[in-house]
C-alpha cells in the first residue's frame, strides 16, 4: 500500500466482488453452469470472453448477453432458469460487509463502490446484500460504461463523490486495479482477508 501521502482520509472506495462479495460471475460459475446444463465447455468459454466486457460496460442487456453465451440455439432449459442459476452463486462475506457497514456508521465516511459489474446482476446484488443501505454512491461500468482498468471510471468516481484523490482509500482485491488507482493518487489496499484489511484500515483510525 502506498503510504506516501498522510493526508486523513474521508471516503472509501471499494469493489464488490472479491471484497463484500463472492464474484458475481467467474470462471467458477460458469464451470458449474457448464456441468449443470452440459454446455460446451470451449465454445461456451469463447463465446464468454468475446461478450462480457461489452455487458459488463451497459452495452447490452442481461437476455443479449445470455442470447450469445447459451441461448443461440434451442436448449431443454429455459432462460429465467438460467438466469436463477447465475444470480445464485453469489455469496456474501458477512466479516466485510460488516466491517465496511460498521466504519461507515460509526465514522460517517463516505462509501463508493467502484466495480465492474453488469446491470441486472448488480441490481440484484446490491438489493439482495443490502449494500445500499451503507453505500452512497455506485459507480458500476454498466452504469458509467468504463471499465476497470480504464482509469476514467476512477474519475468518474472522484467527482461523483465530490472528493480529492488524497483523501480516498481503495479496498480491491486485484493489483492491477490497486496499481491504477494509485496513478490517480489515490492508496490503495490490496484485499486478501479481513484480518489484513481491519488492520490496515484502523492504521487511519477505523476501529469498529
Amino acid at each position: 500500500m502506498n503510504r506516501k501521502k498522510q493526508v486523513t482520509p474521508t471516503t472509501i472506495f471499494t469493489d464488490i466482488g472479491g471484497v463484500m462479495l463472492t464474484n458475481g460471475w467467474d470462471r467458477n460459475g460458469r464451470i458449474k453452469a457448464i456441468r449443470k446444463f452440459k454446455l460446451d465447455p470451449v465454445e461456451t468459454e469463447e463465446r464468454h470472453h468475446l461478450t462480457f466486457d461489452t455487458y459488463e460496460s451497459g452495452k447490452i442487456s442481461l437476455d443479449e448477453y445470455l442470447k450469445r453465451l447459451v441461448f443461440y440455439k434451442k436448449r431443454n432449459f429455459s432462460e429465467p432458469d438460467f438466469r436463477k442459476f447465475m444470480f445464485e452463486q453469489s455469496r456474501p462475506f458477512p466479516d466485510m460487509l460488516k466491517l465496511i457497514r460498521g466504519i461507515k456508521e460509526k465514522y460517517g465516511i463516505k462509501i463508493a463502490v467502484v466495480s465492474n459489474e453488469g446491470r441486472e446482476l448488480n441490481n440484484y446484488r446490491i438489493q439482495t446484500f443490502g449494500l445500499n443501505e451503507f453505500v452512497d454512491f455506485f459507480i458500476s461500468s454498466s452504469f458509467v460504461h468504463f471499465r476497470k482498468p480504464d482509469a476514467d471510471i476512477f474519475k468518474v468516481a472522484l467527482d461523483i463523490a465530490q472528493v480529492s484523490p488524497e483523501k480516498v482509500i481503495y479496498i480491491e482485491d486485484r493489483p492491477m486495479f490497486v496499481q491504477v488507482a494509485d496513478g490517480l493518487g489515490i492508496r490503495g489496499i490490496i484485499h486478501k482477508d479481513y484480518e489484513t484489511t481491519s488492520k490496515v484500515l484502523a492504521s487511519f483510525g477505523w476501529t469498529l
